[in-house]
């Protein structure tokens, strides 16, 4: 190995744990205790979901804090990032799961008007794009919560707003989208997520994402019905209820899709946005990873696309999970021919997760030795997590 050999770190956020900036530092500690010569770079991902703000900070873009309407109407600080014009924010982190009071569930109140209050309050710092994160909704009230906190009106028959959740939606009698197009106008708007359900039916929000929100299986065709009254209202032409995508966040990617947004890719668009490309074009190894590598992860998730796009360069490809439940098969044609994880290391789940930078700081030393001297020997479960391979020592 030559002294100018450059590892690229790139793990997602392990999820309830560490985020992905903080997984970067726990490894590069690691490595530099037994392979200083090793040049390490910094680049945490996310793909769309929790942790895509922590990522565009990572990459240089403002910390920013709004004060907005939380999902079930407290109010709530919600981070986002700014970069020149470009802004990023995450649905999680202002009207998510994580964002309801003591996590208890509100499916028929839940509501995504602080989104719209965030959007709004990015648009008036200056943002003419904004990245939208999708993905750990608390709400299955097809974006009306974030149509109304543009300043859309959403009224009940007698002229009075809506209430939240679905419990408002099907009160819903007429819609003016008007005053919030007006303040996206000339604003490009993004929404970055991989879901592909439309709005409404089987495959659609209620049905597949309303019982993690609190939905029970009694009520999921009341609600979807509630999803397809407010749809008719608010889609008279019945284009962006059928769009892939539209089913997302418990139809927020059906209200983005109103305003105009455009659905891309989650790890695609964070991926431009950070600047990976430019990334692993000076790297000679990649190590990624995730809380969890699992069948999952093969879905377009992050750790699983900057494999891909590693592999594209010819770049070897490293990780560290949490936990592994892919086989050593699945983990190769992902393009990853090494692997770590804490659990097997820690000796049990909790043990992993209660000490988890520990346990990282100490796969970083192996990383290093790995590094500088070959592959450890893969019936070292001490080193050598489920599903590892026996790719050899990496060379500059």
């Amino acid at each position: 190995m030559t002294a100018t050999l450059t590892a690229l770190l790139a793990p997602d956020k392990f999820k309830g744990t560490l985020s992905a900036a903080e997984v970067v530092r726990a490894l590069a500690t690691g490595i530099a205790r037994t392979a200083p010569q090793v040049t390490v770079r910094s680049c945490p991902i996310a793909d769309g979901g929790d942790g895509t703000v922590d990522a565009a900070l990572a990459a240089g873009s403002q910390a920013r804090t709004t004060t907005i309407t939380g999902p079930t109407g407290r109010p709530h600080d919600a981070r986002w990032a700014l970069a020149d014009d470009v802004a990023v924010v995450e649905l999680a982190e202002a009207v998510g799961l994580s964002a309801l009071p003591g996590g208890d569930l509100a499916p028929d109140t839940a509501s995504t008007r602080g989104l719209g209050e965030l959007l709004r309050a990015a648009v008036d710092a200056g943002a003419r794009t904004l990245l939208v994160g999708l993905g750990g909704s608390a709400s299955t009230d097809a974006g009306a919560g974030l149509l109304q906190g543009l300043g859309a009106r959403l009224l009940t028959a007698d002229g009075t707003d809506i209430g939240p959740g679905l419990d408002g939606l099907a009160t819903l009698a007429t819609v003016d989208l008007t005053p919030a197009l007006a303040v996206l106008d000339g604003v490009s708007l993004v929404a970055a997520n991989d879901v592909t359900n439309p709005l409404l039916g089987e495959d659609g929000a209620a049905a597949v994402y309303g019982p993690q929100k609190g939905v029970s299986a009694a009520r999921i065709a009341q609600a979807d019905s509630v999803l397809a009254a407010s749809a008719a209202l608010l889609d008279p032409s019945s284009h962006h209820r059928d769009l892939p995508g539209a089913g997302a966040a418990g139809g927020t990617g059906f209200a983005l899709s109103l305003l105009g947004a455009a659905q891309r890719s989650g790890a695609d668009a964070v991926f431009e946005l950070i600047g990976v490309d430019a990334q692993l074009a000076g790297a000679d190894i990649v190590v990624t990873g995730e809380g969890k590598l699992d069948e999952q992860t093969l879905q377009g998730k992050g750790p699983a696309e900057i494999a891909r796009r590693a592999r594209e360069r010819g770049l070897p490809v490293a990780a560290v999970a949490g936990a592994i439940t892919l086989g050593q098969e699945a983990l190769r044609r992902a393009g990853i021919g090494r692997s770590w994880d804490l659990v097997t290391r820690a000796g049990s789940p909790e043990e992993a997760i209660a000490h988890s930078e520990r346990w990282l700081i100490e796969v970083g030393e192996d990383l290093g030795r790995w590094l500088v001297a070959g592959a450890a020997p893969a019936d070292d479960p001490a080193v050598c997590g489920p599903g590892a391979t026996e790719d050899g020592p990496v060379t500059a």
